[in-house]
């Protein structure tokens, strides 16, 4: 009789992709679903065919499908394959570099590239760039090999990168203690009232959607890592406001999530529903004004605009300034033309 088990791939020969625990809360859900909300760029099917294969493990036993999640469950994704992002290439990518030195350089990243390889984007980023160009890169703690400190995909703007150990130890070392200086600009939904504030609030995971982070306050607080914003209204334009942010803490989406905590999130953010109309009127006229604003800016208004650090061979304090990209200066030269012929309540 023929044996149709699945073969399950030898322990010795797995990777981990994925981990996740449990929230405490969880109600029982197919494993299936609950991993699209944790796994970017993942599809049902390909959940399902990973099960099949054998490679979604619970508690160390491998699952099917089917199986219903439960709170404190240890969900690990296993793969005969190290995650792509660990198989790192160098390629021939034009960088737009502010500064280099011997200890250093940086660099004034576009929107729409990706800093380090992950889960769908394992060529084109920012990393293959750097080691392309360099030899023996240092890497930091989480062995990527250049970068002290990074910003989203979409975001545009400066990053530091660091050539030698010396460099990523003392450079990490300032962004740790929060002695480096770095200034966003973002336009978000809403007249922002007060002129300028500060947002404390513990960032972490949300709970029923991986893909997002949330602001954990209170009794909840110890779900996030400690995480601070200041702000500072540069201009009022109606229905949405240009503020400058400084980041006294780097937590993963700070300004996404922190401004969004305040009723603000930043415009045409998609993950976290700036892509709709937020704020604003109900003529079919405005509608399409927004849309267009979309079109020019097909992503989130939000650009690092300033960076500062201490040299790590000199100790010479060191700020550079990017100009902000033309897609967002034409989003916010079309909502400086609205504001003026609009009386906004």
């Amino acid at each position: 009789m023929e044996d149709h088990t699945p073969q399950l791939p030898d322990e010795d020969t797995l990777y981990e992709h994925y981990a996740f625990k449990v929230e405490k809360g969880q109600t029982p859900l197919r494993i299936d679903k609950y991993l699209m909300n944790f796994v970017e760029n993942a599809t049902r099917n390909k959940i399902q065919a990973a099960a099949k294969n054998g490679s979604i493990y619970v508690n160390d036993t491998p699952v099917k499908a089917s199986y219903k999640v439960k709170p404190n469950d240890d969900i690990r994704v296993l793969f005969t394959h190290p995650p792509y992002e660990n198989l790192l290439i160098g390629e021939d990518i034009p960088l737009d570099v502010v500064y280099e030195d011997d200890d250093l350089l940086v660099v004034n990243k576009p929107a729409g590239m990706v800093v380090h390889p992950g889960h769908g984007n394992y060529s084109g980023t920012l990393i293959n760039a750097l080691i392309y160009r360099f030899d023996n890169l240092p890497n930091n703690s989480s062995e990527r090999p250049g970068l002290v400190h990074r910003i989203d995909k979409d975001t545009s703007g400066l990053l530091v990168i660091a050539k030698t150990e010396k460099a990523m130890a003392d450079l990490s070392l300032q962004f740790a203690e929060k002695t480096s200086e770095r200034e966003y600009v973002a336009l978000v939904w809403g007249n922002v009232e007060a002129d300028e504030g500060t947002i404390e609030g513990n960032i972490g995971r949300h709970p029923k959607n991986r893909l997002q982070n949330t602001v954990f306050l209170g009794d909840e607080a110890e779900k996030g890592k400690p995480a601070i914003t200041h702000y500072k209204v540069l201009e009022r334009l109606g229905y949405v406001t240009l503020v400058s942010c400084k980041l006294e803490t780097g937590r993963t989406h700070q300004i996404r999530v922190h401004m969004k905590h305040i009723g603000h999130t930043l415009f045409n953010d998609e993950r976290y529903g700036g892509e709709k109309i937020l704020k604003g009127t109900t003529f079919t006229k405005y509608k399409q004004f927004v849309e267009n604003c979309f079109k020019v800016l097909p992503r989130q208004a939000l650009h690092a605009k300033t960076l500062g650090f201490t040299h790590p061979g000199t100790g010479e304090f060191m700020q550079f300034t990017s100009d902000i990209p033309d897609d967002m200066l034409q989003c916010i030269d079309k909502w400086k033309g609205y504001s003026k012929h609009q009386e906004v309540d």
